[in-house]
């Protein structure tokens, strides 16, 4: 199966989801990362607002952490500090997901210790299925942003052995789902 088909596929069955259950799905796995070294560890998380069915981190953003999400801005993600409590509301971008204000303090790479990467599906060895738009490969690219943790969240039924890749796909650190965290296996 390709990349579209095998997205396509995936986002329909997250979707029929039953709501009671991606609920209980979400709360197990903010216990794994709330559990892992990697982000207990880790001061400054780069993370991102739930979108269609996707595993929603909201439960984590009460902790003693310094948060950070993406803008969209062109075919790049802009990185901005944000608070529950921020004078600047979240507005909703290009695509349809809540973003912070432009005028919210914005993160260097230098300043972030780990990176909680939105997927449809990842594999054992680190790769990601997003949506198809290649801001995170091209983030991770970058030599500032290539070396830093980065774990993939996505339910455990999207956790598979092995995905198509491209050249440019970039492997995470690790993925967690409700059942554990897991670190990847590199070729």
């Amino acid at each position: 199966m390709d990349k579209k088909e095998l997205r396509k596929a995936l986002l329909k069955a997250r979707q029929s989801i039953d709501p009671d259950v991606w609920q209980a799905k979400n709360s197990q796995l903010c216990d794994q990362l709330r559990s892992s070294s990697l982000f207990t560890t880790a001061q400054t998380v780069l993370a991102y607002f739930s979108i269609r069915q996707e595993p929603d981190l909201s439960e984590l953003f009460k902790t003693q952490k310094s948060w950070g999400f993406p803008r969209c801005v062109g075919k790049t993600l802009h990185w901005h500090r944000w608070e529950s409590q921020a004078p600047l509301p979240l507005q909703t971008g290009a695509y349809g997901i809540l973003e912070p204000h432009p005028d919210s303090p914005v993160l260097e790479p230098e300043q972030v210790d780990l990176l909680l990467v939105p997927a449809i599906a990842c594999d054992t060895r680190g790769y990601r299925l997003g949506y198809g738009g290649g801001f995170y490969d091209r983030l991770l690219a970058t030599p500032n942003w290539a070396e830093k943790p980065t774990i993939g969240i996505v339910f455990d039924s999207a956790y598979l052995p092995t995905l198509p890749e491209d050249g440019w796909d970039r492997p995470l650190t690790a993925v967690c789902t409700e059942q554990g965290l897991f670190f990847s296996k590199q070729r």
